[in-house]
This record gives C-alpha cells, structure tokens and sequence, in this order.
C-alpha cells in the first residue's frame, strides 16, 4: 500500500487522468468526530477494477487543499487528521484504477467539535461503560440468588413429599395394631373393649359392713 499526500496551493491544480468507465465512491460519511480527526468511509460500485482511492479535503471558505491518495490497497476508509477545533470541513472521494481515476462523489461536508466537548463526551462514554459494568454485574449476582433460593425450594418440596409417602405408606399398619389390640381387650360384657368391673358394690368403710346371714332348710 502506497500513500500519497500533497497540499494545494493557492490557483495550483493537480492533473489526473479521469478514467470514463470508472464510477465515483458513493455512501461517502464522516465517523469519529473529534477536535482534530475523523474518519472518511465510502463504498464502492459493485464491478470497478479499484485498486485505490483519492481524498481531496479542503476548509470552508479556504483555497488550500490537502490532496491523500492509496494504492495497492481494498480499504474503504481513511483517517483525516491535523484538523482544527470548530472548523468547516469539506471532503470528496475518488476511485482509481489502472486507467485512471473516477469523478469525484459529491461533496460531504463536517464540522469539528471543541476539544472541550470531545473530553466531556469521552467522560460520558466512559462513566457509561461502568455503569453498564455494574449493572451487569448486579444482574449477574441476582441471577445466582435466585437460582439459589429455587434450587433451596426445590429440595424443600422433595424433601415434605417423601415425608408425605412415608406416613401414607404406614396409615394401613397402624390401623391394622389398633383393630388387634381392641379385639385382645375385649369382653362378653364390654365387647368393645374395658376393664371387667364388679356388679356388686364397693363400701370401703369396714365399720358399716352389714352381716351375712345363710339360712338352711330342712
């Protein structure tokens, strides 16, 4: 790749040899804007023999130019620098092939901010990439929490529906001891179940024990 830069001077022309198949860059837009750069992009027609291109940047209202010329080369972009804090700018782009070079595109025109602003949008940038940082950290530390605490409840879940299981499971023995325990405890008088009381009454004072009196006949 070969690079070519020349300035302008004044009523000074540089001839070149315009090649008539050849059509101009088209898409021609400004990027990365700053105080004292930019970045020129273009596209190409689809089928032009290009094997370089050509950029004439001139000032507003200003005479001199400053001519940029690759070879050798696919890019379609060229970095602009020396350029001075709010200042008109305006910028064509040529093709060039082995026959010669293309028209010129049409004209694209850009102003430079102040270096103050381009610091202060850099600031801006920068404070946002932290945020944005943060912020994704945040996210990721609540992604965990809340994994934890399902995989927690989860566990909780499995944990009351085996316990759950196992009580069902033994309801049919518990049953089965008490009925056989009720049927042991069991009495003709008391068929459900008790104690075998006396049919005669208690008297736990021995002083008022009345006398048995037993008669025989003859």
């Amino acid at each position: 790749m070969e690079r070519f830069v020349l300035l302008v001077l004044g009523g000074l022309c540089v001839s070149r040899v315009t090649a008539d198949s050849l059509s101009p860059p088209v898409n021609v837009t400004i990027k990365a804007v700053k105080a004292n750069s930019a970045v020129v992009t273009w596209d190409i027609p689809e089928g032009d023999p290009v094997i370089g291109f050509a950029i004439t940047q001139q000032k507003k209202d200003v005479r001199m130019l400053r001519f940029i010329q690759e070879v050798n080369t696919t890019t379609r972009s060229c970095a602009l620098w020396d350029l001075e804090e709010e200042t008109d700018y305006i910028v064509h782009v040529q093709s060039i092939s082995m026959s010669g070079t293309s028209p010129l595109s049409e004209p694209l025109r850009f102003r430079t901010p102040k270096e103050a602003e381009t610091q202060a949008s850099k600031s801006k940038d920068e404070v946002t990439m932290e945020e944005v940082g943060q912020t994704t950290q945040l996210r990721a530390g609540e992604l965990i929490i809340i994994v934890v605490v399902l995989i927690m409840w989860a566990g909780v879940i499995a944990l009351f529906c085996r316990q759950y299981d196992i009580i069902k499971d033994n309801e049919p023995n518990n049953n089965k001891d008490k009925a056989k325990n009720s049927s042991e405890c069991s009495t003709p008088e008391h068929p459900t179940g008790g104690l075998l009381r006396s049919k005669f009454p208690k008297n736990n004072n021995n002083n008022n024990r009345m006398p048995s009196v037993n008669i025989i006949e003859v």
